[in-house]
C-alpha cells in the first residue's frame, strides 16, 4: 500500500456481508473507510467469521483500500455514573477491539461519553479506568493485518455539556493516561472541532487552532480526520454533518486542511449525510477535487 498516496475515503454499509465495504469504498471513488462492525445501536455482536475476515482483507489488497477504521457503538459509554451502563459499555468495548482486530482495520474509533452526574476529572478516571478492564489480556501484535498496526483512536466530541472530548485538552490526557496499557492515538471531526468552538474556517483561526492541536494532542498522534461539514454555527455545540463545502465550515477549510503536510501521514474519512443514492461518491469527489487544487 504506497504510503505517500493520500487516503481518502467514507464511512459507508456492510449490508450483504462486512466485506461488501470495500466494494462499496471503490465504488465511492475512495481508497479508505470507515465501517461499523455491528449494529451501532445494540449492545450484543457475533464474532467475526473467519471467511469474511479473509474475503475483506482479499478486496482490500486487491483495490488498495486503507486504512480501515471501525467505530464504536454509539451505546458505548465509558465514562457513565450508571454501573450497569459502564459495566455493558466495557464488555461492549472488548468485542468492538476483538471484532476490530479480527477484520485487519488499523483503527477502533471511540467517543469518550458523558460524564454527567460526575466531575470532569472523575470522569476522566472512570473512562480510563474502564477502557483499561476492557481491553485486559488482549495481545495487540496478533492482528491478521500483517505490518500493519492497530491503534485505538479517541475522537474529539462536539462540546455538549458533559460530554468528555470536547476539549482537545479533554482528549490528550485521557490518550495520556491509556498509552501505558493500550496502542492509542487520535481522530479528530472537522465538524465537532468547528462547533465545539475552535476556529479552523478562517486563516488566523486554522494557525492558532492548529498551535492547540499541537501543543495538546500532537499532531503524529492524529491519524484520522472525519471530514464532516457543520449545519450548525461555530461553538454551537450542536453535532449536525453537512456534505463537503454545504456547511457553516465551507470548502476552504476543508481544501487547506487536505494541503497541511503535518496531516500527510493521516486518513480523511467522510462521514457526511446519505440523502440521496450517490451522495458517498460526492462528498469523496469534493474532497479529491480540494485535495488536488
Amino acid at each position: 500500500m504506497a504510503g505517500t498516496k493520500k487516503r481518502i475515503g467514507v464511512h459507508v454499509g456492510t449490508a450483504g456481508g462486512v466485506w461488501t465495504a470495500i466494494d462499496r469504498a471503490v465504488e465511492a471513488g475512495a481508497n479508505a473507510c470507515q465501517i461499523f462492525s455491528a449494529s451501532p445501536r445494540m449492545w450484543k455482536a457475533a464474532p467475526v467469521k473467519a471467511a469474511d475476515a479473509a474475503k475483506m482483507m482479499e478486496l482490500r489488497k486487491k483495490h488498495d483500500v486503507g486504512p480501515v477504521a471501525v467505530h464504536a457503538s454509539y451505546l458505548i459509554n465509558v465514562c457513565s455514573q450508571a454501573e450497569s451502563v459502564r459495566a455493558n459499555s466495557i464488555t461492549a468495548f472488548r468485542g468492538e477491539v476483538e471484532r476490530a482486530m479480527a477484520l485487519g482495520a488499523e483503527y477502533l474509533v471511540l467517543h469518550p461519553g458523558s460524564w454527567k452526574g460526575l466531575t470532569r476529572e472523575e470522569g476522566l478516571r472512570l473512562a480510563a479506568e474502564s477502557i483499561e478492564k476492557a481491553i485486559a489480556g488482549i495481545d495487540f501484535s496478533k492482528t491478521i493485518n500483517p505490518g500493519k498496526e492497530f491503534r485505538i483512536l479517541i475522537e474529539n466530541t462536539a462540546g455538549a455539556e458533559f460530554s468528555l472530548g470536547g476539549k482537545l485538552e479533554q482528549v490528550a490526557e485521557l490518550v495520556e493516561t491509556l498509552k501505558a496499557h493500550a496502542p492509542v492515538a487520535v481522530c479528530l471531526d472537522t465538524c465537532h472541532v468547528h462547533v465545539a468552538g475552535y476556529d479552523i474556517v478562517s486563516e488566523d483561526g486554522y494557525i492558532e487552532t492548529m498551535k492547540l492541536v499541537e501543543s495538546t494532542v500532537g499532531f503524529d498522534a492524529v491519524k484520522v480526520w472525519h471530514c464532516n461539514d457543520a449545519k450548525a454555527a461555530m461553538g454551537s455545540k450542536l453535532d449536525r454533518h453537512e456534505h463537503i463545502g454545504e456547511g457553516t465550515i465551507g470548502a476552504e477549510a476543508f481544501r487547506r486542511l487536505l494541503h497541511d503536510e503535518r496531516f500527510a501521514h493521516a486518513a480523511f474519512l467522510a462521514e457526511t449525510p446519505v440523502d440521496a443514492p450517490g451522495d458517498e461518491a460526492r462528498n469523496v469527489g469534493v474532497l479529491r477535487t480540494l485535495a488536488a487544487g
